[in-house]
């Protein structure tokens, strides 16, 4: 073979699995709203349970001076630091 014909057959093989992949990318895209589109006919949205207070205080969203017991931990904690440092 030839180089001229060695590029030729590189090219035609890098453009049959750029293309392969680009219809299997293509498919999944699909795929991927379509059953998007059944779970939400299956279980819409509104039907999901409300949030926890606990989670939300987890996150931060929550004043930690409201929850008394977050409060007490993050002061040992802070005072456990201390200890270790001084030592």
């Amino acid at each position: 073979m030839s180089q001229a014909e060695l590029i030729n057959e590189g090219l035609s093989l890098m453009v049959f699995g750029m293309g392969f992949v680009f219809i299997f990318l293509t498919l999944l895209v699909f795929a991927t709203g379509l059953m998007s589109k059944v779970v939400q006919t299956i279980a819409p949205e509104d039907a999901a349970p409300a949030p926890r207070k606990a989670a939300a205080s987890i996150t931060g969203a929550a004043d930690p001076a409201a929850d008394p017991v977050l409060l007490a931990v993050i002061n040992d904690a802070i005072s456990q630091h201390r200890a270790r440092r001084k030592s």
